[in-house]
């Protein structure tokens, strides 16, 4: 089986930039959004990304013509039914997840086809169980921003077939020029197994008045060498899929080091969400 035809569900910064992938990949990719206005906003978003990459001569005027004629948008789950793989990217809920996975079943024709979520943290097989194919349901965990970062995590669950699992980790590799980080079903699995508790010792150290939030960031940059502080990396993520993430983390592996900190779930429900609301541990208005 050969993948031709991709479905994302979810055009957002995750989502948006997976289709962005598969249509410069050549791909006929369908991304479903949840209303005409999200299309809008969607649409918008793979077109600046893409016009961006023409500026900086990523791309050539053919490639950019291509890539946007590759994708389509629809606010119907029946639109992807002919689809080799589907990619869901919404946010990181489980019963928001649990309900797409069992509409999709119902809804893609293939028994060939390979559903895909992009969580990070979730175990695959708790939503994988949605469907009455758990065999043809992987993790392919993107990072922000798609187009990007080289990793991606390819997860299978204890029922997944061993060719899907080949198929994928090939599909990325070859098809979409990325590295493969091969994940056993925990969650978090290997990249947010670590990275959590760093951000959150960050918050922790930053709430108890150790250091400001741009010498937290600069000690790690300058004295790590990492690209991003912990505190700009939260705000990039979004506080709101921080917490998430760590929710189920600590719900799965009950260590302390993985509960979201009490700050974080202040600032979450004051609705000072990072770079997407203006607010987070840095002023972006």
């Amino acid at each position: 089986m050969g993948i031709e035809r991709v479905g994302v569900i979810g055009g957002g910064q995750m989502g948006g930039g997976v289709a962005e992938l598969t249509a410069k990949a050549g791909l006929a990719t369908v991304v479903r959004e949840v209303s005409p206005e999200a299309v809008e906003r969607s649409a918008a978003g793979i077109r600046k990304s893409l016009d961006r990459a023409l500026e900086r001569g990523k791309l050539d005027e053919a490639a950019h013509t291509s890539a946007l004629g590759n994708v389509s948008f629809t606010t119907e789950m029946a639109d992807l039914a002919d689809c080799d793989l589907v990619v869901e990217a919404v946010v990181e809920s489980y019963e928001l997840k649990a309900g797409i996975f069992r509409e999709l079943d119902e809804v893609v024709t293939s028994p060939d086809a390979v559903l895909a979520t992009n969580t990070s943290s979730i175990p695959i097989i708790d939503i994988a169980m949605n469907t009455g194919r758990p065999e043809r349901v992987i993790g392919l965990h993107f990072f922000n921003p798609a187009p990007v970062m080289k990793l991606v995590e390819v997860i299978p669950s204890v029922r997944t077939d061993d060719d899907v699992t080949r198929l994928v980790t090939d599909f990325v590799t070859d098809v979409l020029d990325k590295v493969v980080v091969a994940a056993k079903d925990r969650a978090g699995f290997v990249v947010n197994m670590l990275l959590v508790p760093y951000l959150n010792a960050a918050m922790r150290m930053y709430a108890d008045g150790h250091a400001s939030a741009a010498d937290i960031d600069n000690g790690m940059k300058l004295g790590a060498a990492h690209p991003m502080g912990p505190l700009e990396l939260s705000d990039m993520i979004g506080l709101d899929t921080m917490m998430l993430v760590a929710e189920t983390l600590f719900a799965e592996y009950g260590d302390d080091f993985y509960m979201p900190p009490p700050l974080l779930r202040r600032m979450v429900a004051a609705g000072h969400l990072g770079r997407k609301t203006g607010r987070g541990f840095y002023d972006y208005s």
